[in-house]
């Protein structure tokens, strides 16, 4: 091989896992009659894999749900997780969002995707209904993919959430 070719350069997260993850939190979303939603798929690099904005979803939920997503993966626990924490200690959250330069969106809705060995392999941020309605069509998407969650499942009252 001459120097010409570029060395492949492989994600912790292939496309088509990423889409079959995509198409499954869309499919859950309709299901569900949930509100338009925004999808974000990020490696466990933190590089965008894939990112989907439905017809009827505002313009700002993509940053939200890479928000979500990155927040998730910088800090190796579900969006939702990161809320109950760090609900009592703003200081640490503000802390958070100006090391992450804002990428960091403290709510439910960022889920982390495991491979079978308990690895995270990337992170899924979803914004368009209330966070507890986002985060369980991404944990219900990534599950039906065949993959494994933190956290591994959504938030009991999820369907009676309200924006």
């Amino acid at each position: 091989m001459s120097d010409y070719y570029l060395v492949p350069v492989y994600s912790s997260l292939a496309l088509s896992d990423a889409e079959a993850i995509m198409d499954a939190i869309l499919e859950t979303r309709k299901e569900e009659d949930l509100l338009p939603l925004t999808v974000a798929i990020l490696d466990s690099g933190g590089g965008l894999v894939t990112l989907k904005r439905e017809d009827g979803s505002g313009v700002l939920r993509g940053d939200i749900a890479l928000g979500k997503a990155y927040g998730a993966l910088g800090m190796g626990i579900s969006s939702r997780t990161i809320r109950d924490r760090l609900g009592d200690r703003p200081a640490f959250q503000n802390a958070i969002a100006a090391a992450s330069e804002g990428k960091f969106i403290p709510v439910p809705g960022g889920v982390l995707i495991l491979n079978d060995a308990g690895q995270c392999i990337g992170a899924v941020g979803s914004s368009g209904d209330a966070s507890d309605r986002d985060e369980y069509a991404v944990i219900t998407g990534i599950q039906a993919a065949g993959f494994k969650t933190h956290p591994e499942a959504p938030a009991e009252n999820w369907k009676n959430a309200k924006l």
